[in-house]
């Protein structure tokens, strides 16, 4: 059964979360992939762009963010 999420987070006690994703069979989300010989380094920003406007719509603040090749 889903809960709401105010009863789930308590900001007084850990106002922050580490989040990640990490990518699955030597699939590379962004940077040169030396598997293939391709380079997605341009999904860096797609990446950014969207964690920015993601933040604005739930209403959070990102303090710190890596966006890595693997993850």
């Amino acid at each position: 059964m889903t809960r709401a999420r105010n009863s789930q987070i308590a900001p007084e006690s850990t106002p922050y979360y580490h989040c990640m994703a990490r990518c699955v069979r030597r699939a590379y989300l962004c940077g040169k992939d030396h598997f293939s010989g391709k380079n997605y380094e341009h999904r860096r920003q797609w990446v950014v762009d969207r964690l920015t406007e993601l933040a604005a719509i739930f209403a959070i603040e990102v303090c710190a963010y890596a966006v890595m090749s693997n993850h």
